[in-house]
């Protein structure tokens, strides 16, 4: 029976252009949607953009232009990095979208009705950057005196006083409790879902979610010149974009079968929030949400204060739409932080995409032209890399499931692997054309099938190409896994092509 896959990632806030942090959770969310397709799946795969709080607001003053001005300029700045990376998202939201303000208001109205929201008087300490506020023991010490840095972007918070209405937090420390029992793989990996709990267990305390010192935000419904506080509308988007408030068939088909992709830095949001948000309105909390680390250059978390971001553009001019998906599917395992460099990238796309992969389709090509005048034989029932295949393929299976591309891949080399070994092994090229020769070369033309297959969700561009010069029409994924993915699929006598080198090999700068 087909599952049902509604893969999200965060709303990026649009204080900046998106960097290689922001596309490694969004091309980790398109690989994940398109795993899905795959294999039959109803997908339904967002992303966007938030665009409302004071920082925008301040950003947009700066620049003397309308918010909405800025905020259409760096949104579309995120469409043409999507476009250029192959990310195809079903719905692009923006928080200013029309369905998603009236989403918003709709959402917090029923938790007002629900009595978990009431109007106080509040004042702390605020860090515009992260648009949040924090308690005195969570800042870090200030070197030049003066207010402590928040914990995310080490900028000096300031002080905020002002009526807002709060979202009753503290009566859901045990509903929430009861849900995580409940739902013991809702989070993952385990630490972050330990993380979670810690924080829910340390005790919650009620939460502003509106301002009345900045108009540039969605309105209250109930209580005219306060506007909902940025996180509080933007959490909401997940919802809007299946229905919520407009289409309630379509709301419960998809919610709450929902997989968030998430960086460990907005976990309190999705984890803590979010779900006791869902309860007050009357809704389930997300069936799943899939935290990982920071991906890291030198050592440190990219800002702009650090001078440390890394562009999309600037890499794929070099390597290649695939060779950037490939490596930020593959080198940083999804969970743990994980450190850029641009001398592993260079060595990860020679290994893996010239070497293995690159060679092995070159020098099938090369071996069938000069022993079956082109024609590609059909492999062997009984080849030795059927088992291994019908392994990897399991194994494949299980990494995508588990929300682990890296580990997928990994699993899909090794049967590019096991292929250059026995071709290394039996030397056909050496060998007088014959049933032997056929048999290598045919089994080495379905490791190829296969991988285009398997490595479609990673790579959007080269196994097409694999695919038609090995003769096949169409492409890789126009019919189900499950049809494909059996050893024994490439038919044999088709014409196979050489063409330019697939990965032509880099040398670092």
């Amino acid at each position: 029976m087909p599952g049902r896959a509604f893969i999200t990632t965060p709303i990026y806030y649009v204080n900046d252009v998106p960097h290689i942090g922001h596309a490694y959770t969004t091309v980790n969310a398109d690989a994940l949607a398109r795993w899905h397709r795959m294999i039959g799946d109803d997908v339904y795969f967002l992303t966007g953009t938030d665009e409302h709080g004071l920082k925008i607001a301040r950003a947009a003053e700066a620049k003397g232009v309308s918010p909405q001005a800025h905020v259409d300029e760096v949104a579309a700045r995120y469409h043409q990095v999507w476009d250029l990376l192959d990310i195809e998202p079903d719905r692009f939201i923006r928080t200013t979208d029309v369905d998603h303000i009236a989403a918003v208001q709709s959402f917090l109205q029923k938790a007002y009705d629900n009595g978990h929201i009431y109007k106080a008087s509040y004042a702390g300490w605020y860090c515009v950057a992260c648009e949040a506020y924090y308690d005195e023991d969570e800042l870090l010490a200030n070197p030049d005196g003066g207010p402590g840095l928040d914990p995310i972007h080490e900028r000096p918070v300031e002080w905020f006083e002002e009526e807002n209405w709060f979202f009753r937090l503290s009566a859901f420390e045990q509903p929430l409790l009861d849900w995580y029992d409940a739902h013991p793989d809702a989070v993952a990996p385990t630490g972050k879902r330990n993380e979670a709990l810690g924080l829910i267990r340390g005790g919650l305390r009620d939460i502003s979610i509106t301002r009345t010192s900045i108009d540039w935000g969605v309105p209250v419904p109930w209580d005219e010149g306060h506007v909902f506080y940025v996180w509080y509308d933007a959490l909401i988007n997940y919802a809007t974009a299946v229905g919520y408030g407009s289409d309630p068939e379509r709301f419960e088909k998809w919610w709450p079968h929902v997989r968030h992709l998430i960086g460990k830095d907005i976990l309190r949001f999705h984890c803590v929030y979010w779900p006791a948000m869902l309860l007050a309105a009357g809704e389930e909390p997300p069936a799943n949400i899939n935290v990982h680390g920071y991906l890291l250059v030198g050592g440190e978390k990219m800002s702009k204060t650090k001078l440390n971001q890394i562009f999309p553009a600037d890499l794929v001019e070099e390597f290649g739409v695939d060779g950037y998906r490939y490596h930020f599917l593959r080198d940083t395992a999804f969970g743990p932080d994980g450190d850029f460099s641009y001398e592993a990238m260079v060595a990860r796309y020679n290994s893996d995409l010239a070497n293995n992969l690159g060679n092995l389709l070159s020098r099938v090509a090369t071996v069938v032209a000069k022993k079956c005048d082109g024609i590609g034989p059909a492999p062997r029932p009984d080849s030795p890399l059927a088992a291994v295949a019908a392994e990897v393929v399991a194994d494949v299976t299980a990494a995508w499931a588990a929300v682990q591309p890296s580990a997928a891949l990994e699993a899909t080399w090794r049967l590019i692997r096991d292929a250059n070994a026995m071709l290394e092994a039996t030397e056909p090229w050496k060998a007088e054309p014959g049933p032997e020769v056929d048999g290598v070369l045919g089994d080495a033309i379905e490791v190829l099938r296969l991988v285009a297959v398997l490595a479609s969700p990673a790579l959007t561009r080269s196994p097409s190409q694999i695919w038609a010069r090995i003769g096949l029409d169409g492409s890789p994924t126009d019919r189900p896994l499950a049809e494909v993915s059996g050893w024994g699929g490439y038919p044999g006598g088709l014409p196979v092509t050489k063409g330019d080198p697939l990965f032509p090999r880099l040398t670092a700068r």
